[in-house]
């Protein structure tokens, strides 16, 4: 629906009753050319919190040690890092004086 900016001047309240019953856009327009558009509000998004209750199901003891060693308790340097630690870090440009 479009319609001249003075007719929507004096139907501003019915118009925006109109497209919120409808939820359809009405264009407003000065001299032949779009200048607004009335548009209706989107509807309130629907809470993620919580969206996943029940899908997942713990099976067995999620908190307890897993048996396997660390390398934090045992000393050992974790092959992760060393491995980190040898590759060069790329730095930024140095300006020549």
């Amino acid at each position: 629906m479009s319609i001249p900016a003075a007719v929507f001047k004096a139907e501003c309240l019915k118009l925006m009753d109109e497209v919120a019953r409808s939820g359809r856009p009405v264009v407003i327009t000065k001299h032949g050319k779009p200048v607004a558009q009335l548009v209706p509000v989107p509807a309130e998004p629907t809470s993620r919190f919580g969206y996943m209750r029940n899908t997942v199901t713990i099976k067995g003891d999620v908190v307890g040690p897993t048996g396997e060693s660390w390398s934090a308790d045992s000393g050992e340097d974790d092959p992760l890092v060393s491995a980190a630690r040898k590759k060069p870090r790329a730095g930024r440009a140095r300006l020549k004086k």
